[in-house]
């Protein structure tokens, strides 16, 4: 690579490296593994050893983590917490052990070895043995002050115990979900539809970062103590082994798996030692630390400038691809579908940690066969949920009890009702979840698109009482949004007009919003197209339904029972009656030019947005989708189109330019 490549290469690794970070440690939103993030950091960390004029004081390697949130108080640290050299190569274990011997001019080291556990590293500062503050490492200078949550983790001793205690301490160690805490937190959030943590690291930080303590204490952590990082008033150890002693008769939880090796050798197999036992141990670990057991020896030897020379991280290769099931949960969707759910061990799958993959369906299990405790193989297309795709047996391996749906809604306890191949809830708005999950979507962008009104602000409403059913939209008013957590009076101010603005709405955005089963927004604008009026709508037969073109004997069922619903017409009413106006929408008899026509759109359109787009299809009897099959008639591919447009040839798909469709659309409009 010459340098102009090398140059180019470096910048965009940089800022490749920046966005993982924030995702990371600002947003705990992880998009890919370990393996793949420090794979990234070793190849710019090597162009920059080639080419050291390329480096800069804002690299990524001069730097251990990212900054901390600003709506948590920002502490400094009493020293800098680096992070460690990781390696994954045997080779590179013995390379480290080289350098280590050369620096200290000696042929003989003893090395510490422990668990490089997977969660979140903490700084906890004791005075006169009491705890005064927890705070995580942030950047690695400046931390986010989590006190009050830290406080709340049973395993961090409140005083230190012991006689003697020193006058100051600065503690490091790990905060951790255990497995089988992590296992039931994903499961309560899973049968409640809400995103579940990609692995126990993630819910580890996200539970201790949380703004209210009271959320952290529901959520049982742990802490595991590895470094004195600064001590007064009494003499430190000479040694990490005898400081981890020290740790663990000061009260701290200290992890039992730890060792001293007199070779890199005897290290090397205490990693494959463990690595051979990570299945078995109740929480999630990614490697082994070795360091240098003498204190003195590690000052001789000194530091980089984002980790020490006396330590690596001898990371183990990640769970590819085939992983167990640990748990089977039942999620309850808006129209009160239940969904079985896999909730995996954590396992690399093209580059992205998976922690949970559909099961489809009651069917779709009992045919794979699919049970707790399996060993299955995952796969994931594109952004597409992952998917078990079979079972891998193993010899002599002793199974559980097949997987039954369950008789009543893991949410409501409201009884469940099997409809072909699919079970569902029969709690209907009495069930939370159905009821958040409906007004979620009502709210949406292809429904009401009412500003501020997200995943979590429903939930806060619907928690509190706020909000049964969605007619208690319309009865919100500042004062009662102002007692949920996040609301000011501007935004409580704003969320009150735009669903003020939101009365108004067209027939086809209404029919889609009511979340009728089957009724996606091309079917409830061929309905608004054909009956004009929402009057109209309701009192259509499932016959008379049925000649609507594209529309079956399926949809029309939905659509004449959903109406025939006491509370669908009571909900109707009720919304009349707090001022939502349905405006009728223009009838339009027989086929209209692009009917029958299927578009997906890619990429950057120059001359209008893609909804605009999406809506003038619409408008012409068409359908917009959002991916590509064989039934697709046409994809129309602007700038920088991606894996749609290769998927439209792969599949013999016809593509359009912009310009192209325009013509199409003049064209059929003249003709019709």
């Amino acid at each position: 690579m010459n340098r102009a490549d090398a140059h180019k290469r470096i910048a965009k690794l940089r800022e490749e490296i920046s966005r993982h970070d924030h995702l990371y440690y600002v947003l705990d939103l992880p998009e890919i593994s370990d393996a793949s993030y420090d794979r990234l950091l070793r190849e710019l960390v090597s162009l920059e050893e080639e080419y050291p004029d390329l480096a800069s004081p804002d690299s990524p390697t001069r730097r251990v983590g990212a900054p901390p949130r600003d709506d948590l108080p920002k502490v400094p640290h009493v020293k800098p917490m680096l992070s460690l050299e990781s390696v994954t190569e045997e080779s590179e274990a013995r390379e480290f052990d080289r350098r280590a011997k050369k620096l200290l001019g000696t042929e003989e080291i003893v090395y510490a070895v422990e668990p490089k556990f997977d969660g979140l590293s903490v700084e906890l500062i004791y005075e006169d043995g009491v705890l005064s503050r927890g705070a995580t490492r942030g950047d690695g200078a400046v931390g986010e002050d989590v006190t009050p949550n830290i406080r709340t983790i049973r395993s961090v001793p409140l005083r230190l115990r012991g006689g003697g205690a020193p006058r100051t301490a600065a503690i490091r160690g790990e905060a951790i979900m255990p497995l089988e805490a992590f296992r039931g937190l994903n499961r309560w959030m899973t049968e409640r539809e809400q995103p579940a943590f990609a692995n126990p690291r993630n819910a580890a930080a996200g539970s201790l970062r949380q703004l209210d303590s009271r959320i952290t204490a529901e959520r049982p952590l742990a802490f595991y103590a590895y470094e004195i990082m600064a001590i007064e008033g009494l003499e430190a150890p000479a040694t990490h082994s005898a400081e981890l002693e020290r740790l663990s008769s000061w009260g701290f939880l200290v992890d039992a798996h730890r060792g001293t090796c007199r070779t890199i050798d005897e290290a090397i197999a205490f990693h494959a030692s463990l690595a051979s036992k990570r299945d078995s141990l109740p929480f999630e670990i990614d490697g082994v630390v070795i360091q240098v057991d003498d204190k003195p020896a590690r000052e001789r030897i000194g530091m980089r400038s984002r980790s020490p020379r006396w330590a690596i991280a001898f990371k183990f290769e990640p769970r590819k691809e085939i992983t167990t099931v640990e748990d089977i949960v039942v999620q309850v969707g808006r129209t009160g579908k239940l969904t079985p759910v896999a909730l995996l061990r954590p396992v690399d799958v093209g580059g992205v940690t998976v922690s949970r993959a559909t099961l489809h369906n009651a069917g779709e299990v009992a045919k794979k066969d699919i049970r707790v405790g399996d060993t299955v193989r995952i796969e994931r297309a594109g952004d597409v949920i992952p998917a078990v795709v079979e079972r891998i047996p193993r010899k002599g391996e002793k199974r559980r009890a097949a997987f039954r749906m369950p008789g009543a809604c893991p949410v409501c306890g409201a009884g469940v009702a099997e409809e072909g191949a699919y079970h569902y809830c029969t709690g209907g708005p009495n069930c939370p979840m159905q009821l958040r999950r409906g007004i979620e979507h009502y709210a949406s962008k292809g429904a009401l698109d009412i500003d501020g009104l997200g995943a979590k602000t429903v939930a806060a409403m619907t928690e509190a009482g706020l909000v049964r059913s969605i007619a208690d939209l319309y009865r919100l008013d500042e004062k009662a949004l102002l007692g949920l957590e996040g609301f000011a009076e501007k935004s409580a101010s704003n969320l009150v007009a735009a669903l003020r603005a939101a009365k108004k709405v067209p027939l086809e955005r209404f029919l889609y919003a009511l979340g009728i089963r089957n009724v996606g927004e091309h079917v409830a604008s061929l309905l608004a197209g054909r009956y004009g009026t929402l009057e109209a709508v309701m009192e259509a037969t499932e016959e008379d339904l049925q000649t609507v073109h594209e529309i079956g004997p399926e949809v029309a069922s939905s659509v004449s029972g959903f109406f025939a619903e006491k509370r669908t017409r009571a909900l109707v009413a009720e919304l009349r009656s707090l001022g939502v106006e349905v405006l009728p929408a223009p009838r339009r008899a027989g086929p209209r030019p692009l009917a029958g026509k299927t578009f997906v759109f890619t990429g950057t359109l120059e001359g209008l947005a893609r909804d605009e787009a999406e809506r003038l299809v619409k408008s012409l009897g068409g359908r917009a989708a959002a991916s590509v099959s064989a039934k697709t008639t046409y994809v129309v591919a602007g700038a920088e189109a991606g894996s749609k447009l290769e998927k439209a040839r792969s599949l013999g798909v016809a593509v359009l330019s912009e310009k192209d469709f325009m013509k199409l659309v003049e064209e059929t409009s003249r003709e019709a």
